[in-house]
């Protein structure tokens, strides 16, 4: 069975128990690891994934709490001797950055390195990043400080769709993007440039029609989900809950 499992739920601040964003679709093909922050192997242990599994890398934007991990996931597949292709996918403005961020560890002398291809993807909406036989996922730009997509996965037969906003202010491409779906993964970071608070992600899921609203990429602390999830309530009357670190939910 196809799974989406949540591997990190902070903001830009982690803490002991809320590792940055990021998230991991798991099914018999590989895993596709959708941003990486922190230490990718030892949080991919910590969920169970084998860490020569991940195959496929989509990296939503360019900003440290959502990419800070590749150069230990590059070089600690390397380290473990790797050799099948990791194939990575995003934008031209992230990917050429992340390139020259590789670059500064002169990735190109690492010796017996795997193979590593790019794939920019247009900066247009519903552009297919990702077919496999269980699911397809598609991206959509959307509006923060710097060139962002956000993503939308569904199930080829039968299952649910699931739909990332990514970091965002409300606008109408997220709207587009999450239409319908069964779930909608929103940031609710607060109503500041580039972001969105838990009432504004409960009126895209309202406009949207969504089935579930799951905050994600939130400041942690204290109570933090009881209000969350109060406020997204005040505009979207359907299921609202908060992201935890390491849940799973099923494709």
């Amino acid at each position: 069975m196809t799974k989406l499992i949540i591997l990190g739920t902070a903001g830009q601040v982690p803490d002991l128990d809320h590792e940055n964003t990021h998230m991991a679709l798991v099914d018999d093909e590989g895993v596709v690891l959708i941003d990486c922050p922190g230490t990718p192997i030892v949080r991919l242990t910590q969920a169970g994934i084998p860490f020569d599994s991940v195959n496929d890398l989509i990296i939503t934007h360019f900003h440290p709490d959502h990419v800070s991990g590749v150069p230990l996931l590059l070089m600690n597949m390397w380290l473990l001797g790797r050799r099948d292709a990791l194939r990575i996918y995003g934008l031209h403005h992230c990917l050429e950055r992340l390139e020259d961020m590789m670059g500064f560890y002169h990735w190109d002398n690492w010796p017996n390195f795997f193979p590593v291809a790019f794939h920019r993807l247009p900066e247009s909406e519903r552009i297919l990043v990702l077919e496999k036989e269980n699911f397809v996922i598609y991206s959509s730009p959307v509006r923060h400080l710097i060139p962002t997509i956000g993503l939308r996965i569904e199930a080829v037969k039968g299952g649910r769709t699931i739909v990332y906003s990514c970091d965002t202010e409300p606008c109408p491409p997220v709207v587009r993007l999450a239409r319908g779906a069964d779930i909608l993964i929103h940031e609710a970071s607060g109503a500041i440039v580039g972001h969105s608070s838990a009432s504004q992600a409960g009126a895209i899921a309202r406009e949207a029609g969504v089935d579930q609203l799951l905050l994600i990429h939130y400041q942690t602390g204290k109570n933090q989900s009881v209000a969350l999830v109060k406020q997204a309530q005040e505009t979207f009357a359907g299921e609202v809950a908060v992201a935890q670190d390491l849940m799973e939910i099923d494709l």
